[in-house]
């Protein structure tokens, strides 16, 4: 789901609307922290936290950066086996 709203960022980003951007990882930022509560992801708090970070410094930023959001979509799937194993049957 966290992957899932930065994708929502990423057209966002493409479309040049900031506003919604920042609804986006707003809404990320609401399921990183739920998700480091969670003990099934106690060994990978600090990928989800840095994640966090990340996402925070391209929240403030005026200019929203395509590639570095991409870039955390990227890391946050391959966090999840499933997940990265449906990436690459692609």
């Amino acid at each position: 789901m966290i992957a899932n709203e930065l994708n929502r960022a990423q057209n966002c980003i493409n479309n040049h609307l900031t506003q919604e951007t920042n609804l986006a990882y707003e809404r990320a930022f609401e399921l990183i922290a739920l998700t480091v509560e969670d003990l099934k992801w106690k060994g990978k708090c600090k990928e989800l936290l840095r994640c966090n970070e990340m996402m925070g410094e391209l929240y403030i930023s005026d200019k929203k950066d395509a590639h570095q959001n991409q870039m955390m979509m990227d890391a946050l799937i391959k966090l999840s086996v499933e997940s990265y194993n449906l990436l690459n049957l692609k």
